[in-house]
């Protein structure tokens, strides 16, 4: 069938650029399909962008929406693009929506103990400005040397300090944003407490960009605690044996900063990229951290450990060794994806199922003869199991994709989630209907159409 276009594509990206006057506009195809394929989200290319823009206002923002609603063109918002569910690749056609280069710090203000940053804001970056004042942002995904604070609103991020301080949901007080209409809207505010109206602040954080383009975000942030901090290492015969001297410990008042787990395979991975030899010890590895902590803190984990028969237990309070122990935790997935295609998962479970569900891993990696790298953020119930295969075969083996049905419909069994931290994207969109219910997909459909009636922000991510 014959199609007569009311308007070329250079009418588009001419309209485009005159309504973008302090960012910029790029079509280089080299620059498109760079910015419009992740691969830490998937080996196979998502679709390409017909423009990527990079925003300098809110102005260009307003203006790129503008173009969008004109034409009925999708805008794919991006900030350091690190997602790992497809969810800010390119889409064909597309404006990709850039805000990496809104990435100032607008404010840290210790007396009201809050930051006011853009969206481009690196994570790391924002925390090491707050310490210069003795405060800290809280939020720590692995990411965080090199993910945005924006990208982190709107995939919820989590990271290994949530069993203590709350993922990213829990220390965003307001923010500032674009809808598809054009309109600008401010939700939430600098107040630790918000009870007025509904609460649309969180709505926004862990959206996916697909309610309206944030342009300006007020985080809560956290003074250094005072007292020692220690971290340290103890070993178990597996990981289900792991988690139930977790949960012991989270039971126990100590309040740990960090609880992280990784399982045999995870730690055999890292000794060969380390050059070390944790696997030597047992089958678990856990790195646990407290902050502001005494000693009789420290003496009622110790206890917990041998009680759980923890082994091989180190702890140490020199500040060098500790971000050795961080930074062998942050390593944990170079060394198991290295040189390989490599997918990650992200559930959440209660914490009286994590125990079954490391043991059901592992099972179904034996039914189907996988090796599984099984970690996570076991403080908060946060299971990550990867699967690698050859780099020369592009396709999701059909044992890995039958193991994720079974671990996803198992999790739903117990009660958890299938995306703890890392968002929905077009990765897992279709499981909405088995974890949220025929009434909720609905209402969420509801919403979307409410804020986004021309289904034009970030289509076929977070809902389908």
């Amino acid at each position: 069938m014959t199609v007569f276009s009311a308007y070329s594509n250079d009418d588009i990206l001419a309209d485009l650029t005159a309504r973008v006057q302090d960012g910029t506009v790029t079509t280089d195809p080299t620059i498109l399909k760079k910015q419009s394929f992740n691969p830490n989200a998937s080996g196979v290319e998502s679709g390409l962008a017909r423009a990527f823009v990079e925003v300098q206002s809110v102005a260009d923002i307003q203006g790129v929406l503008a173009v969008a609603r004109k034409y009925h063109i999708p805008v794919v918002p991006q900030t350091t693009a690190t997602s790992t569910v497809v969810g800010s690749d390119g889409i064909d056609g597309a404006i990709i929506l850039s805000t990496r280069r809104l990435n100032q710090i607008l404010e840290i203000s210790k007396e009201d103990s809050v930051a006011v940053v853009q969206p481009g804001v690196v994570n790391g970056d924002l925390d090491q400005e707050a310490r210069k004042q003795g405060l800290f942002y809280a939020p720590d995904p692995g990411s965080k040397l090199f993910s945005s604070i924006g990208g982190n609103v709107a995939t919820n991020a989590g990271g290994m300090s949530t069993v203590r301080y709350g993922a990213t949901k829990d220390n965003v007080l307001g923010l500032k944003a674009v809808l598809a209409d054009g309109r600008t809207v401010t939700l939430g505010g600098r107040t630790l407490k918000q009870a007025f109206g509904y609460d649309l602040t969180q709505l926004f954080v862990g959206s996916e960009g697909t309610l309206g383009i944030v342009y300006e975000i007020t985080v809560k942030l956290m003074p250094i605690p005072l007292g020692k901090s220690i971290m340290g290492l103890a070993f178990f015969e597996d990981m289900a044996a792991l988690a139930q001297g977790v949960t012991a410990i989270r039971m126990s008042g100590v309040y740990p900063t960090m609880l992280e787990a990784l399982d045999g395979n995870t730690v055999i991975a890292l000794d060969k990229y380390e050059k070390t030899h944790y696997a030597d010890n047992s089958g678990a590895m856990l790195i646990f951290r407290l902050d502001g902590s005494s000693d009789d803190n420290v003496q009622v984990l110790e206890d917990l450990l041998a009680k759980y028969h923890g082994q091989h237990v180190q702890v140490t309070a020199d500040a060098d060794e500790q971000a050795k122990l961080e930074q062998l935790r942050r390593d944990m997935l170079p060394a198991v994806f290295a040189g390989q295609n490599h997918l990650m998962e992200d559930m959440a479970m209660p914490l009286s199922q994590l125990a079954p569900m490391m043991d059901y891993i592992q099972q179904v990696g034996q039914d189907l003869g996988l090796k599984i790298y099984t970690a996570g953020h076991a403080g908060d119930g946060n299971v990550h199991p990867s699967f690698v295969w050859p780099q020369d075969q592009p396709e999701v083996p059909a044992a890995v994709l039958e193991a994720l049905r079974r671990i996803f419909r198992k999790t739903l069994e117990l009660g958890g989630t299938i995306s703890g931290e890392h968002a929905v994207g077009m990765m897992k969109n279709q499981w909405n209907n088995p974890e949220l219910g025929d009434n909720v997909d609905y209402l969420q459909h509801q919403i979307k159409t409410l804020f986004d009636p021309m289904n034009l922000l970030n289509p076929k991510r977070k809902i389908d």
